[in-house]
C-alpha cells in the first residue's frame, strides 16, 4: 500500500500499513540502528514505537514505527524524505528476503531461530548513516562511541521535522561532518585516526552512497579501500545499510569469545570463529543477531576486571 495522507489532521504527516507474508519483529529488527539509550537518532517511546530521524536523499524524515500485529508494522513520517521513506519500508525491513536456506550451527540457534521467525536484516540504504558511527566505535568502548555521537549530532545535527521528540536531532550532512574542527572531535574523546577517516568517508560520500545498489559483498570492497576502513567497518555498515546477512563482524572485541563460549564451551580467536561459522554461509550474521536476542550469548569473566577497549576493531 503507498503512503497516504488524505484525511490525515495537519502535522499528522503520511502514513502507511505494511502487511507482509511472514512475520516481522520490529524490536529485533530494529535494534542495531540504534546507538546506545540515549541515540539523538533513535527513540522508544513508552507505547514501545521507534522514533527515528534520517536523512533520505529526498530530505530529512521523521518517521515513527509500531507493530500492530505479527504481519503488519504501521509507520507514520514527516519531512522532505517521508514519502521516499514510507515507500522503501519493506525494502528496509528486507521482507523479502529468503531464509529457506539457513542451517542452524548449533542447538541453540536453533532454538533461537525457530523462537524468532520475524527477526530480519536491514537494508536502510543509507551508507554514511551506518559508517561514521560504526568510525566512532573503533579502538573504543561502546560507552565513549556513543557518547561521541551523542555530543556530536546534538552539536551539529538539525531540528527534525514533525513532533519529534525532546531532544531528537536529523544527523548531520557529508559537508558539516567534513568541516567539524579538529578540535571539536577531540573535545568528544574521537581520536585523529578516526576523525580523519570520518573526513575521508564525508569527501566521497556521494560515492560511497551508490554503493547501496550493489551487491553487499561488491559494496563492502569498496568500503574497504578507503584509508581506516577495515573488515570490522564494513561489515557493521553492511550489516545495517546493505541487508548483509553474511557480514561478519570479524576484528571484534568480544565476539569471538561470545561465539566460542556459548557455543563451543571454550575460548576460540577470530580464526577459529570464521571456520566454525563458515558451514552457515550466506547467514553468518544473522546466527549472530539470534544468538544476541535469544539471551544465551555469554563470555565468561577471568581474574580482575578491567575496562574494556575495543583495541582490535577497524
Amino acid at each position: 500500500m503507498p503512503p497516504r495522507s488524505a484525511g490525515l489532521p495537519a502535522g499528522s504527516g503520511i502514513t502507511r500499513e505494511l502487511t507482509t507474508s511472514a512475520p516481522v519483529h520490529l524490536a529485533h529488527t530494529l535494534a542495531p540502528l540504534r546507538r546506545g539509550p540515549g541515540d539523538p537518532c533513535h527513540q522508544i517511546d513508552r507505547d514501545g514505537a521507534h522514533w527515528r530521524v534520517s536523512r533520505m536523499p529526498t530530505g530529512p524524515v521523521t518517521y515513527r514505527l509500531s507493530q500492530t500485529a505479527p504481519t503488519t508494522i504501521s509507520g507514520q513520517a514527516w519531512g522532505e524524505g517521508a514519502a521516499e521513506f514510507l515507500e522503501q519500508l519493506d525494502r528496509m525491513l528486507c521482507v523479502d528476503e529468503d531464509t529457506d536456506d539457513f542451517v542452524a550451527i548449533h542447538p541453540t540457534v536453533a532454538a533461537a531461530h525457530q523462537r524468532y521467525p520475524g527477526l530480519r536484516m536491514l537494508r536502510t540504504g543509507l551508507v554514511l548513516e551506518a559508517l561514521i558511527p560504526a568510525i566512532l566505535e573503533q579502538k573504543v568502548t561502546i560507552v565513549s562511541a556513543h557518547s561521541a555521537w551523542r555530543t556530536l549530532v546534538h552539536r551539529f545535527g538539525g531540528r527534525p521535522p514533525g513532533p519529534a521528540p525532546d531532544g531528537m536531532r536529523v544527523p548531520p550532512d557529508a559537508e558539516t561532518w567534513r568541516r567539524i574542527p579538529s578540535w571539536t572531535y577531540h573535545r568528544a574523546n574521537v581520536g585523529p585516526q578516526r576523525w580523519q577517516t570520518i573526513v575521508r568517508v564525508a569527501r566521497v560520500a556521494d560515492s560511497l552512497e551508490r554503493t547501496a545498489g550493489l551487491p553487499p559483498a561488491e559494496a563492502a570492497r569498496r568500503l574497504r579501500t578507503i584509508h581506516g576502513i577495515g573488515e570490522w567497518t564494513a561489515a557493521e555498515t553492511a550489516q545495517r545499510a546493505f541487508g548483509d546477512a553474511d557480514a561478519l563482524s570479524v576484528g571484534d572485541f568480544h565476539l569471538a569469545s561470545v561465539v566460542g563460549w556459548t557455543l563451543l564451551g571454550r575460548e576460540i580467536d577470530d580464526a577459529e570463529m570464521v571456520e566454525y561459522l563458515e558451514p552457515v554461509r550466506p547467514h553468518r550474521y544473522r546466527t549472530i543477531r539470534l544468538l544476541e536476542i535469544s539471551g544465551q550469548a555469554r563470555k565468561p569473566r577471568f581474574g580482575p576486571r578491567a575496562p574494556i577497549t575495543d583495541h582490535s576493531r577497524r
